[in-house]
């Protein structure tokens, strides 16, 4: 018969025993000496006996079951109602105070680490996740969600928009750049939801339209500026009516892995945390969070200045302009819908020489003013290239409070130098610095620069895209276009994650193109569509027929190249 289990039962200070193990918990609750004293006697009863072992073997069996769900990994972890059942199943109901709420016990504490209580999430299940609601997410919500798919969208902030409502001066570009190369013909070719949004923008009045550039269009030939308040309306709207969980004001924390395949995202929020389910995710948080946490390949290049840009209210737009027009004029210019007038300047270049030029030059502020209002500048930025990694919260931290200090004084050279700005004061700024790029995420297949520059397009396109932000230094040829293959947006590696945006391509040069807004637009159309066949077939990204990811997507209104 063997008694060495009984033995460490009643040995208070054996290592394994189960005084040793539950003294600290007692001892935090002010219950050791009771319950001690219960063990002790409980132990001495079943001790009565010639042959105690037999008797005592079965509770003694239940209360190391007990005791190891309770000290269990995170996955098998008892909440706060099993805990406290399991308690009064053993005679310590008093203990179910031990697990209140996310008050946690010091015991987990060791050397520089802390480890957490286990704990069980709540679960949720989608067919569709999609981590980001900036400029691809809405898009890529919209998308699955049209496709019939169930689908959450997981923002950290209260509302949508990312680089568009924050970061940009314009949206570029939905047309090919057709007036910098002679008889080659205007085509729009991003359209889709993401032409659907800007119509629903100039219904309420946020919108320049595509505005035609008359100046600078070897660079882009239309502008199209949009009301960066309407916009995250407007979008929140569309996302409501497709029936998309919106999950505002939620942090990605992590991924349940399982293999090559993501089961759920891990988030939290004032609710608690969570866990969402889904067959099917897209990674559009900028950052490629959703991917790291997934073990995806990835590096942090940082080879973009951040930015951060201003609203600045109370200016005299027409005597800006008309001083620019007198003193030299701009180098860009382009006529829309401002204040609900058609025929109004929308996008100029307000720079200044002199005293003004040299000081903006000092705090990386640009002077490519677009605005929809007469007496707004939508966007004023100020660019910083931080010093370290955008991926470390120490770094941009001086990062963020440094580009604030410029923003101040951006405001201090429109009051001092530009006519018509004397009393101009900061109306908007965006919540946090604004990223060129995060994480750059491996996929199947990497955009290269001649790929953009020449044209090509493959046998997989999901879209057709024609705006470079290097030009005139860099332009697609002839004015034409290039296609987004369906295998640049899947992660290597994972079964069911796609990315988007400024997440794919290594190569800086094509990346000036692939990164901006319109592109990563058209790109969530794509991802979001995919994402839903996916869920819908149940299979993974690389088992998906490329012919049924291109009939729905001509069938929702994108354009491809004949």
């Amino acid at each position: 018969m063997r008694k060495e289990p009984f033995r460490a039962a009643q040995n208070d200070t054996a290592p394994n025993g189960f005084l040793a193990i539950m003294r600290p918990a007692w001892e935090q609750a002010g219950l050791f000496p009771l319950a001690a004293l219960t063990w002790r006697a409980l132990v001495k009863y079943y001790h009565q006996d010639d042959d105690p072992g037999a008797k005592l073997r079965k509770p003694y069996s239940a209360c190391s079951l007990w005791l190891k769900q309770w000290c269990s990994e995170k996955e098998t972890g008892m909440n706060r109602r099993e805990f406290s059942k399991n308690s009064v199943v053993f005679g310590f109901g008093a203990l179910a105070g031990l697990s209140q709420g996310g008050k946690a016990s010091a015991q987990h504490a060791a050397g520089d680490y802390y480890e957490e209580p286990a704990k069980k999430l709540p679960i949720r299940k989608f067919d569709v996740v999609v981590a980001g609601a900036g400029t691809g997410g809405v898009v890529t919500a919209l998308a699955a969600a049209r496709q019939g798919a169930r689908t959450a969208l997981i923002e950290r902030k209260g509302y949508t928009g990312g680089t568009v409502t924050e970061g940009g001066t314009a949206l570029h570009s939905f047309y090919n750049l057709w007036k910098a190369f002679p008889g080659v013909k205007k085509r729009q070719v991003v359209k889709g939801i993401p032409q659907e949004i800007i119509d629903r923008m100039l219904a309420v009045g946020g919108c320049s339209g595509h505005a035609e550039m008359l100046r600078g269009y070897n660079y882009d030939s239309v502008c199209t500026a949009i009301d960066t308040e309407l916009y995250k309306l407007v979008t929140m709207q569309m996302l409501d009516e497709a029936g998309v969980f919106l999950a505002v004001n939620t942090r990605l924390t992590g991924a349940i892995v399982d293999g090559d395949r993501i089961r759920g995202a891990i988030v939290d929020s004032r609710s608690g945390r969570e866990a969402f389910f889904a067959k099917a995710f897209v990674d559009c948080s900028a950052y490629g969070d959703l991917a790291a946490f997934s073990g995806a390949d990835f590096k942090v290049p940082n080879d973009y200045a951040c930015c951060n840009s201003i609203g600045l209210a109370n200016v005299d737009l027409e005597g800006y302009i008309a001083y620019l027009e007198k003193h030299g004029g701009s180098n860009q210019i382009a006529y829309g819908i401002r204040s609900g007038q058609p025929n109004k300047v929308v996008r100029f270049n307000g720079g200044l020489g002199g005293a003004f030029r040299d000081e903006a030059r000092k705090i990386g502020m640009s002077s490519m003013i677009t605005t929809v209002h007469d007496n707004y500048l939508m966007f004023v930025k100020c660019n910083f290239k931080v010093p370290g990694s955008v991926i470390s919260r120490d770094d941009m931290a001086k990062a963020e409070l440094e580009v604030r200090k410029r923003q101040a004084k951006a405001v201090e050279l429109f009051r001092k130098h530009v006519p018509g700005c004397e009393k101009a004061f900061m109306a908007r700024t965006s919540p946090t610095l604004n990223i060129r790029r995060g994480r750059l995420i491996t996929c199947d297949y990497d955009i290269s620069h001649e790929d953009v520059i020449e044209g090509r397009h493959f046998d997989d396109d999901v879209m057709a895209y024609g705006f470079h932000d290097n030009a005139p230094r860099y332009q697609v040829k002839n004015g034409g276009t290039y296609g987004i293959p369906y295998r640049a947006l899947r992660a290597a590696g994972i079964d069911n994650l796609l990315v988007t945006g400024m997440m794919i391509t290594s190569d800086h040069r094509p990346h000036m193109s692939t990164r901006n807004t319109v592109c990563c637009m058209g790109q969530g159309q794509a991802a979001g569509t995919a994402a839903a066949l996916c869920a819908q077939k149940n299979c993974g990204t690389r088992d998906l027929r490329y012919g049924d990811l291109r009939t729905a997507l001509v069938e929702d209104g994108v354009y491809f190249e004949s």
